[in-house]
């Protein structure tokens, strides 16, 4: 049997220099390969997600993509969408600076952010789904699964509550600026939650953390049961952040610059915004800068 090339091209995703951000690998070409092999290729790659581009079912729309992380696929992810986004509109796939993306949660619009000379440096992306809040969780659950003392997680303002926007659940914590630095998940701690709520939390308990800085928020995640232990950068934790903190504010419209990655030592920027739609749903929506780091093929 010939083997079989495809091409890759990996990307620091919302950072503007190489080694910050959140690794991703997208392959530009994915036709013909099988769903067992895309697990494969993102398993070997051993980041937290890998996307793969397929032709749109619908030709008004510029692709089909697949991604998925070290165990499964997802329906949407966030920073997937961006960095694949930057790979396509690089190639010159978009139109008029939007580029359209068919996925299992729904069609994820990219819009495309060019500097003076033309050159793409980020794209930003919009959910698939309106906010939806999920169940609320006791704080003691997320210090075990943290690592952290219950004290340092605040519910001043809210307990922790599960939300999405099309992604795996995120459970959202507000904790003290002490827990936040000092967190270290808990792989046992994560499956005995997930044995508890198992209906509550989805395929994967994911647990985003942050904390208001000012006009900032900080924020670190962990998904050690997909094998992620710590995620630099978590686009689809910060859209579903993004609506919770507007739906708490009251506000029509909200804006955060969230930091991420600190603490890996793989600094992220993640620019969110949230807003109301008429029908009374908030959607939201993130982006950020890429940077092209490595290309190759994989021999199949």
């Amino acid at each position: 049997m010939t083997p079989r090339r495809y091409r890759f091209v990996t990307l620091d995703v919302f950072t503007d220099r190489r080694f910050g951000g959140n690794q991703l690998a997208v392959f530009p070409d994915a036709r013909g390969l099988s769903d067992a092999e895309m697990q494969a290729l993102a398993a070997e790659f051993n980041l937290s997600e890998t996307a793969f581009v397929l032709p749109p079912q619908d030709p008004a729309n510029t692709a089909r993509v697949r991604i998925f992380n070290r165990v499964a696929e997802m329906a949407f992810a966030g920073h997937p969408n961006v960095g694949t986004g930057f790979v396509l509109a690089e190639a010159g796939r978009d139109r008029d600076g939007v580029l359209r993306f068919e996925e299992p949660a729904g069609l994820v619009e990219v819009t495309v952010a060019r500097d003076a000379a033309g050159r793409v440096v980020g794209t930003g992306i919009t959910a698939p789904q309106a906010l939806a809040v999920g169940a609320e969780m006791p704080a003691a659950l997320v210090a075990d699964c943290a690592g952290i003392p219950e004290a340092g997680v605040v519910t001043a303002r809210h307990a922790p509550t599960l939300a999405a926007d099309g992604g795996n659940p995120r459970l959202l914590a507000e904790v003290t600026a002490e827990a936040l630095a000092a967190a270290v998940p808990d792989l046992a701690a994560f499956r005995r939650a997930q044995a508890r709520y198992p209906a509550e939390l989805g395929r994967h308990l994911s647990l985003y953390l942050y904390l208001r800085d000012g006009d900032r928020v900080r924020a670190r995640m962990f998904s050690p049961l997909t094998g992620t232990p710590e995620d630099a950068a978590t686009g689809s934790a910060a859209t579903p952040l993004a609506g919770f903190l507007l739906r708490l504010s009251g506000a029509a419209t909200g804006a955060w610059d969230i930091v991420q990655g600190v603490e890996m030592g793989r600094p992220s920027l993640l620019r969110a915004s949230a807003r109301r739609t008429a029908d009374g749903g908030i959607r939201a929506g993130v982006g950020g800068a890429c940077v092209p780091v490595l290309e190759g093929h994989a021999t199949l």
